[in-house]
């Protein structure tokens, strides 16, 4: 065992890490050698990678995704670690080693999560996984109105850090639809720009719009309702640029859901990047419909009211780490889906940031009483965010936001119809279409 000589290759963009409270060392070193509690303690984005000799351990925020493939060599395990799976597979090109890849094979790190391998050779070492950050669910006791403003404080806060660290005067966009998550990330950072003394003027809100799609009328309704219609710019897309092919190989992926939505990232990301060349930094309202578990229920067959209501983090972890669905080569709920907001945004050069992703958010989130608050109704459950929203958006911005009826991001920019003659419902022929890449 001593005789092998284990390589690891860091394959990841180290300029991609923001964190506030530490050097990228420093946190780097408490992946390594600190309590899950120390890590939790680490402030922002990042994917890390932390090596001792044999031991090596990976951590990331949940707006960053991060993979690893072990492969085999003569003298000794080399360890890959990527944001991506084809950065991987080119790696291994290069090196001669592709005879060995497949992309089931990779790995993906979950979030809230370090994932320790110990490199010595055959057989595969076995992944240990330790959470690192556990929120205590249903420690809010007070009112509806209560646990709003303690939501929507979090949210601002967390706006608010991001901003101060951003160069100063540099532009900033919303992905903006008109509805509850982008419309509390508009009016916090809105918010967070007057109370840091910073100019508003640098705010856009980009509303994405193809022929007949329903989310500019809400769009407008939303900021004329407020006085600030000014902030709004709208990006026109035709149904001929959303792009099966393209969307599956950004985003890596073949669930259609998250597909769907990634093509519409990618149609609004590219509109802004012509219009604007040098604009860099993105906001969005990803994570709120996992933080208030705002999902149709009735559409998933493996659901009920009991198991979102019961379950740590459903929507934002899946069914655990360790369970029997739980996919290593994905693996769950928006630590599985964040590149359907992570892939588009950096093909086309920004710099992405969801606030309701923060740690400090969700946990705000899982304290809510929903089992109690929502007397284990559907209906009342769906209506839950809404209300906790609205409220805290007056308790702490003094705003009355208007709340609109759910509707997915990729349904609010075209009609249903439109893009069903553009993108498929079958998972199958996603799948198909993915693997196809590495078919050769």
């Amino acid at each position: 065992m001593d005789q092998y000589v284990e390589r690891v290759v860091d394959l990841t963009n180290p300029s991609c890490n923001h964190i506030f409270n530490l050097t990228v060392e420093a946190a780097r070193a408490r992946i390594l050698r600190g309590s899950p509690e120390s890590v939790r303690e680490i402030d922002g984005s990042f994917a890390l990678v932390a090596r001792e000799g044999k031991v090596v351990r990976l951590a990331r925020s949940m707006d960053r995704p991060l993979r690893y493939f072990l492969a085999k060599r003569t003298e000794g395990p080399a360890l890959i670690v990527a944001d991506r799976i084809d950065t991987i597979h080119q790696w291994l090109k290069s090196e001669g080693m592709d005879g060995q890849f497949h992309p089931s094979y990779t790995r993906m790190v979950p979030a809230h999560h370090i994932v320790e391998l110990h490199l010595i050779g055959c057989p595969d070492p076995a992944p240990v996984y330790t959470r690192f950050f556990t929120p205590e669910r249903n420690s809010l006791r007070g009112t509806l109105a209560e646990a709003g403003a303690a939501y929507v404080g979090a949210l601002v806060e967390e706006t608010a850090k991001w901003l101060r660290h951003l160069p100063a005067e540099a532009p900033v966009g919303v992905c903006f639809s008109g509805g509850v998550d982008s419309g509390a990330v508009f009016l916090a950072t809105y918010h967070a720009l007057l109370k840091l003394g910073m100019n508003p003027a640098r705010l856009k809100a980009f509303t994405l719009h193809c022929p007949e799609g329903p989310d500019l009328a809400q769009a407008h309704a939303f900021l004329d309702s407020l006085g600030l219609g000014l902030f709004l710019e709208t990006i026109e897309a035709s149904p001929d640029c959303l792009d099966l092919s393209e969307t599956i190989r950004v985003v890596e992926d073949y669930k259609p859901l998250d597909i769907e939505c990634a093509a519409m990232g990618l149609a609004l990301f590219r509109g802004i990047r012509a219009r604007y060349p040098d604009w860099k930094h993105m906001l969005d309202g990803d994570g709120g419909d996992e933080n208030l578990k705002d999902y149709p229920i009735e559409e998933n067959p493996e659901l009920t009211i009991r198991s979102v209501v019961n379950n740590l983090m459903l929507y934002h972890e899946g069914w655990g780490v360790g369970k029997m669905k739980h996919s290593q080569t994905y693996s769950g709920g928006l630590s599985r889906s964040y590149t359907r907001t992570y892939a588009p945004a950096r093909h086309f050069g920004f710099e992405s940031f969801s606030p309701l992703t923060r740690p400090a958010v969700i946990a705000v989130a899982e304290g809510i009483p929903f089992a109690e608050w929502s007397e284990m109704s559907v209906a009342k459950l769906y209506s839950l965010k809404g209300e906790v929203v609205r409220l805290g958006v007056k308790a702490v911005l003094g705003l009355d936001m208007p709340i609109y009826e759910k509707r997915r991001f990729q349904h609010g920019a075209i009609p249903k119809e439109s893009l069903r003659q553009r993108l498929p419902e079958q998972e199958a022929v996603y799948r198909r279409q993915f693997l196809s890449q590495y078919a050769s």
